[in-house]
């Protein structure tokens, strides 16, 4: 289990500069909401041991060269629980935000809501609920950063409500706290490593890492680029590549192992990048679904890239997820398109890949910022036009978009094998056909007299 630290050790471990906000003025009913015997005292108690006055700190921060909204949460207070006080310190600092155009980066270690103030503590999710919506509707980043324990309603709203959902390592995650589980229940699925596992994180960052990683994500999510993305120069195996004169050779090229997949496009495109994971419907994450954001020419650029394997529902989601997110804060997108078609087993329908790949179309077709869109290598079928800009897709030497691939075309067709390369030519699915249809918009690296 990670070391719990305070509030103000936690701050500590990602700025220097620190500068708390004003606390709501506000007078509060004697022993709470509900008058519960002993309950000023036990704050009062509280208060000594932590020396903080609530379960959580909010402040102007520096972290690396941004400026942001910082909210900490102390464990030591009552658990770190939220009560009414902690509502309006919560509101005061998101309104805070908003004003001043800052992203909001919480801290959270929380047991849930204070039940010596009853429901008027539950009722406080719905307040911070109102408030991410708002800041998220001003196109403003939250981060979230989960340590132990981050239980009950303080991660259904701050941790799992966040755009970017970071943990520390073995640190309880998990809506049930451990006292009021089923006796039965796996631990093991209340961690900061399974909740990334599932899709409902982003990834476990040590303490030591919590710093740099913060400033790299809130230099990313805080400087878009002003122009739509440029499509990335054709990576080849061969020097001088020359466009394929078949559809056979077109479908070979595209998928030798030889042809450069998308992470040597991200890593010649972008100056540095970072990731985001999970479909966040706990269906899990896809390795063959690249997604981020990255610096391109000093302004950051969104992607998401197919490595080459058949898609899978979870990637769907996470490109979906991606692009919703790039879409709010104005940042262009870059997606590659590089896969034989989607996932057809079983597993895939039973997450539903059909939904998957369909709320991928919406969100591309209705995204107001700009996608660009280079299809480096096999583009089957819908499960590849998904992630394809329409009007703006553009193809190299080593690739192809088919309706289908040539062997299940002639299969469907009850064509002989014979006839494989035959139904590939007749599928125009070359770079050039592609052109020559109206699908792409050109060619990259494609040398003189192709």
């Amino acid at each position: 289990m990670t070391e719990r630290l305070s509030a103000r050790e936690t701050i500590a471990l990602v700025t220097d500069d620190f500068t708390e906000l004003p606390t709501p003025a506000k007078e509060y009913a004697p022993d709470g909401p509900l008058s519960w015997q002993g309950y000023d005292a036990s704050r009062a108690r509280a208060a000594e041991r932590t020396g903080e006055e609530e379960s959580v700190v909010c402040g102007r921060a520096t972290i690396g060269p941004t400026t942001a909204v910082l909210i900490a949460f102390e464990f030591g207070f009552l658990g770190g629980s939220l009560g009414e006080r902690t509502g309006d310190r919560l509101e005061s600092a998101y309104t805070y935000a908003r004003e001043h155009r800052l992203p909001v980066v919480s801290l959270i270690a929380t047991g849930g809501s204070r039940m010596q103030e009853g429901m008027r503590a539950l009722t406080q999710l719905q307040r911070v609920a109102r408030q991410s919506a708002l800041t998220r509707e001003a196109g403003l980043p939250q981060l979230a950063v989960l340590r132990d324990p981050t239980t009950g309603g303080g991660w259904a709203t701050l941790g799992a409500g966040a755009d970017v959902i970071l943990a520390l390592p073995a640190a309880q995650v998990g809506f049930a706290g451990s006292r009021v589980r089923p006796p039965d229940a796996d631990p093991a699925a209340y961690t900061a490593e399974s909740q990334v596992a599932t899709g409902a994180a982003d990834a476990v960052v040590r303490p030591e890492e919590l710093r740099p990683t913060l400033t790299l994500w809130l230099e990313l999510l805080t400087n878009p680029a002003t122009e739509p993305a440029s499509p990335p120069p054709a990576l080849s195996a061969s020097p001088t590549p020359t466009l394929p004169a078949t559809g056979r050779e077109a479908v070979e090229r595209a998928r030798s192992p030889e042809r450069p997949r998308a992470d040597a496009y991200l890593d010649a495109y972008f100056t540095h990048r970072t990731t985001i994971s999970g479909d966040r419907v706990g269906g899990g994450t896809d390795p063959g679904m690249l997604c981020g954001f990255g610096e391109h020419d000093g302004r950051t650029i969104a992607y998401a890239a197919q490595l080459g394997t058949p898609t899978r529902p979870a990637g769907y989601r996470t490109a979906t997820r991606l692009i919703h997110l790039a879409d709010r804060l104005g940042i262009p997108v870059l997606t590659l398109v590089d896969t034989p078609g989607a996932a057809n087993d079983a597993a895939a329908e039973h997450q539903a890949v059909g939904t998957a790949i369909a709320d991928l179309f919406t969100a591309v077709a209705t995204a107001r910022t700009p996608i660009t869109t280079l299809l480096i290598g096999e583009g089957g079928s819908g499960g590849a036009l998904a992630l394809a800009a329409p009007d703006n897709t553009w193809a190299t030497p080593d690739s192809y978009f088919s309706v289908i691939a040539p062997e299940l075309a002639a299969a469907i067709l009850k064509r002989p094998e014979e006839q494989v390369r035959t139904t590939a030519d007749e599928l125009r699915l070359r770079p050039k056909d592609l052109v020559d249809l109206g699908v792409v918009r050109g060619i990259t690296g494609r040398s003189a007299g192709a």
